[in-house]
């Protein structure tokens, strides 16, 4: 199983969310195709109600704890209630650029 089939496997049955989606982003990175070091994390759960957004930044940390400890260098994480995601159109957000393409 890859790393992002584990992660999208955890995700789904720690946090049982309306919506979520899990893009490995390596390639934008300096990790290069077919690497999976970095990834963004889109997570819609009413399980994330009444958290503030560190909370539910450790919450997914300590779920993905191992992935963090052998690969995984960096989660971009998007973490909303359903309230949260429909004010935002549900849009998943667009990605940073990174310093180190090219580089």
């Amino acid at each position: 199983m890859s790393v992002q089939q584990t992660i999208e496997q955890k995700i789904q049955l720690e946090f049982q969310p309306h919506f979520f989606s899990v893009e490995n982003e390596s390639h934008l990175h300096s990790s290069g195709r077919g690497e999976e070091s970095h990834f963004k994390c889109v997570i819609v759960s009413n399980i994330f109600e009444g958290m503030r957004k560190v909370q539910r930044h450790q919450c997914v940390y300590q779920l993905l704890a191992d992935e963090l400890n052998s690969g995984v260098h960096a989660l971009a994480l998007h973490l909303f209630t359903v309230e949260e995601w429909r004010e935002l159109s549900e849009k998943i957000p667009t990605s940073t650029k990174c310093a180190g393409v090219g580089h």
